[in-house]
């Protein structure tokens, strides 16, 4: 029977259920097309206790995030601008310098602390997969090679480090033990630090049909009411809330311990009104979401179709998780898409899991004429259009899936 993994209540309902799938990561060598290749349940459940969305059955991080880990945040400039407006921002508001010491969760490639390390604002960097820690390192910032939660917080804490800024982009939904992870912060954070974290809205997964933002890599979806739950439990206090436009609508919140003296802002409490208007804290928000993913999930194998019959020729775009959601769901092969074509050197010339389509570099897409390029990233959609205008053809269309099928 599965619990809740931060309240521990025992009846949970399904949300979507996707079958099983390869980790949405775990791209494949030409010698590994010949293995077995693993895949894992994708099934995610709602806790009508704490509203925690969720995986009913998750791998160890080890699996997920492995030392050859594909992703590098570098690849999009639309990243690199919105890292850069964030350093500057919260350098301002809470008046770091060289006294300061910022510490980033999930430092990935350095895209971030690179800004700090300018400013000459003493930072750390937490990313336990050796590809990225190694570009990070590279870029003169000290990094720890480890998973986080409160055994790590504990060490660094016995080192004389405590974060008066501590960061986590995008890696709050990727920790099978909110609750330590969690718990770690409160560790690792002084008396008056901040703390900065930032993740996809559930409410938006939602209302858009966002499916493709599932995946194993993915075991928590998260709304405001929730992270204040558990926050809450571990000591802390939200006091300040933003909405991003960032993977399709993200929260970015602010939190310090609960006795701190940083006052809560109304923003807290808007926020936690409107997910309440839109039945977050109610289990009529989770029903029929599956119907309305396999509509979607039904149009985009219809025009893939369609487009084959018609002799067109339809390509994608970044070899993106988002994207490896969507095929395999759909049962969609080298068949019906030949080739996907990803600027992250990491990625080309190996082949996507599950649906085994390679990637290649987008060099390779200017000296072919297509009639669709299916952009699977479609948080940065319009980015990529423009890098791709000048290279292809006038006639061909730039195509979307979600939240429904969007031709341009």
């Amino acid at each position: 029977m599965s619990q809740c993994r931060h309240c521990h209540k025992k009846s949970l309902h399904t949300f979507l259920d996707l079958g099983f799938a390869p980790p949405s990561n775990a791209y494949l060598s030409v010698k590994q097309l010949s293995h077995a290749e693993m895949t894992l349940p994708l099934h995610i459940l709602v806790c009508d206790g704490c509203w925690l969305v969720q995986t009913k059955d998750y791998a160890m991080p080890e699996q997920l995030f492995s030392d050859d880990y594909a992703y590098f945040s570098s690849t999009s400039s639309s990243w690199l601008a919105h890292a850069r407006h964030y350093c500057e921002q919260v350098t301002t508001r809470f008046e770091l310098g060289e006294s300061s010491q910022v510490i980033e969760i999930a430092a990935n490639d350095g895209y971030l602390l690179k800004n700090f390390v300018a400013q000459k604002v003493p930072c750390l960097g937490i990313e336990p997969t050796a590809g990225t820690a190694i570009a990070a390192k590279a870029q003169g910032i000290p990094i720890v090679q480890e998973f986080f939660g409160v055994k790590l917080a504990k060490e660094l804490l016995k080192k004389g480090l405590c974060a008066d800024l501590l960061i986590g982009n995008n890696v709050y939904a990727h920790v099978p033990d909110i609750n330590d992870f969690t718990q770690g912060l409160s560790i690792l954070l002084k008396p008056e630090g901040v703390i900065t974290l930032e993740f996809p809205h559930l409410l938006n997964l939602i209302k858009e049909v966002q499916f493709d933002t599932i995946y194993h890599e993915h075991f928590s979806y998260l709304c405001l009411h929730t992270v204040n739950t558990i926050f809450a439990t571990a000591g802390l206090r939200i006091f300040d809330v933003e909405k991003l436009s960032t993977h399709g609508g993200s929260l970015r919140i602010y939190a310090c311990h609960i006795d701190a003296s940083h006052i809560t802002l109304e923003t807290v409490q808007n926020l936690l009104d409107e997910e309440t208007e839109n039945d977050l804290t109610n289990i009529s928000a989770y029903q029929g979401f599956q119907e309305k993913v396999n509509t979607l999930k039904d149009e985009f194998l219809m025009f893939l179709i369609e487009q084959k019959k018609l002799g067109k020729k339809v390509v994608a775009y970044g070899a993106a998780a988002k994207g490896n959601t969507l095929l395999n769901y759909a049962g969609v092969r080298s068949d019906l898409l030949p080739v996907v074509y990803d600027a992250a050197r990491s990625k080309q010339g190996k082949f996507l899991p599950g649906s085994h389509i390679p990637i290649a570099a987008p060099s390779e897409l200017y000296d072919v004429e297509v009639d669709y390029i299916l952009i699977f990233p479609w948080n940065i959609a319009t980015e990529i259009m423009v890098q791709l205008a000048e290279h292809v053809a006038n006639r061909t269309q730039f195509v979307t899936a979600v939240p429904y099928l969007d031709i341009r």
